[in-house]
């Protein structure tokens, strides 16, 4: 599975890149703090697979990583995708690396 971190990410989203940035939490979780991705929860997945695109990078994340590579790899194996990345420690290395003021839970 293909990853990048929280270092990477910023770099693109502070280059104007062309990706596509996936949340795979709740929309509780979302409501809390979020990186402005597009809310797809992960038990979800299955029904909008036409949401997530195939020709640009996708970076998929959660909490910590862990709903973000379940979802990679079901998507992967069902569905073929090879564009997909998962964001290294979550959002939670996020708040930790790039941004210390963000709320967390």
């Amino acid at each position: 599975m293909k990853e990048i971190t929280v270092e990477e990410l910023k770099e693109l989203k502070d280059s104007g890149a062309d990706f596509q940035l996936i949340d795979v939490r709740e929309p509780y979780e979302y409501d809390i703090c979020n990186l402005e991705g597009e809310l797809i929860p992960l038990a979800s997945i299955p029904s909008n697979v036409d949401r997530i695109s195939r020709d640009k990078q996708v970076i998929v994340y959660c909490r910590t990583g862990r709903r973000s590579a379940d979802a990679i790899a079901w998507l992967e194996n069902n569905h073929k995708f090879d564009n997909l990345y998962n964001l290294q420690g979550g959002i939670m290395e996020w708040a930790r690396e790039i941004d210390p003021d963000m709320e967390t839970y």
